[in-house]
């Protein structure tokens, strides 16, 4: 079954994050673009205590489950730190 893998980054994280999934067997493509983060203040520059938000990179991969946990088992050691990501099941997947 597929699954949607949505990741989000720092931005500083980006050129490794791209390298990574292009050199991952089973990633057959992904999408990448800017956010920006809202909630937790702990872990905010003084910058982003200010403005109330943190910019971040979001990726979103439909895949296998398989290449999806493989994925996410060598985020730390391929790309680094503070990756937050979460999966959603697909039930339909085209192009018309």
């Amino acid at each position: 079954m597929k699954t949607l893998l949505a990741i989000n980054i720092m931005p500083a994280l980006e050129e490794d994050m791209v390298d990574y999934l292009l050199a991952t067997k089973g990633v057959e493509g992904f999408t990448s673009f800017a956010i920006r983060g809202h909630g937790d203040h702990s872990n905010l520059s003084l910058a982003e205590q200010v403005t109330g938000r943190r910019n971040r990179l979001q990726f979103e991969i439909i895949t296998e489950e398989a290449v999806a946990q493989k994925i996410i088992a060598g985020l730390v050691k391929n790309v680094g730190k503070n990756i937050i990501y979460w999966q959603q099941t697909i039930s339909n997947i085209g192009r018309v």
